[in-house]
């Protein structure tokens, strides 16, 4: 595959225990990815690898052929790699369009523009036009510490697109949701991924979402490549059968 992301030989070792090993990928550009496997098959790790948390033990990621294994995390993100974590929390008391204009002021560098004005109008507008894009608009006056589970998600990945990135990492973005908001949440993500044309990988437990809207699959066990595909091949891939479905489809 022509991938936008291209990861070979990929390991992380921390003392004696192998949590990732000799993984190869390629994520094609502008699609749908999902990342899959039981708890403890190096999905999380893998996401901390490539967006720079932590390094390697050996291997190599480039994006777009650029090498960025062993950059630090903001060098990753100006390269166009944004990871949505729970970090809401940063912004207690700040409403949502204030968390998001900092995001934006931030990521263009002005934020510590001392003769400026807070907030900016331009970011302001662009923070705003985040919100939208997610169907956030209706909580940008809401405090950050006073929003729902599910909002405070939401809120996750705006920030992370403030950061106007070409691939968006998600880490299990439905956790703790009920199932009409993981629905809600999953229809946001998908028409987000398709108006944006974003590269777009997730972590995900919840198979129905997973073989619902990925397009391609990817399959860790114990650290390592059990399968890829799409998610009619992975649903029939007898390995993944075996370790991870259970033995049913």
């Amino acid at each position: 595959m022509n991938g936008v992301m291209s990861i070979r030989g990929l390991s992380k070792k921390f003392g004696n225990l192998q949590v990732i090993h000799d993984v190869n990928l390629d994520f094609t550009r502008g699609a749908l990815s999902a990342v899959i496997g039981p708890n403890g098959a190096g999905k999380t790790t893998l996401f901390n690898l490539m967006t720079g948390q932590i390094r390697p033990t050996a291997g190599s990621i480039k994006l777009d052929g650029v090498e960025i294994t062993g950059m630090d995390p903001s060098g990753i993100v100006r390269q166009g790699v944004a990871r949505a974590f729970q970090v809401a929390s940063l912004f207690p008391s700040f409403t949502v369009a204030e968390a998001m204009v900092a995001a934006v002021m931030s990521h263009r560098n002005t934020l510590l523009n001392l003769w400026g004005d807070f907030p900016d109008q331009e970011a302001l507008d662009r923070a705003r036009e985040i919100l939208r894009d997610i169907g956030a608009s209706g909580i940008e006056r809401q405090q950050c510490s006073a929003l729902s589970h599910g909002d405070k998600k939401i809120l996750d990945i705006a920030l992370a697109l403030a950061m106007e990135p070409e691939v968006l990492l998600l880490d299990e973005p439905t956790s703790g949701m009920g199932r009409e908001e993981s629905r809600l949440m999953i229809d946001r993500i998908h028409h987000l991924w398709e108006e944006k044309q974003l590269t777009l990988i997730f972590i995900e437990h919840d198979m129905e979402i997973v073989f619902g809207i990925a397009q391609y699959v990817y399959v860790l066990r114990y650290g390592s490549l059990l399968a890829s595909g799409t998610p009619e091949e992975i649903k029939h891939d007898p390995k993944v059968i075996e370790a991870y479905l259970g033995g049913e489809e």
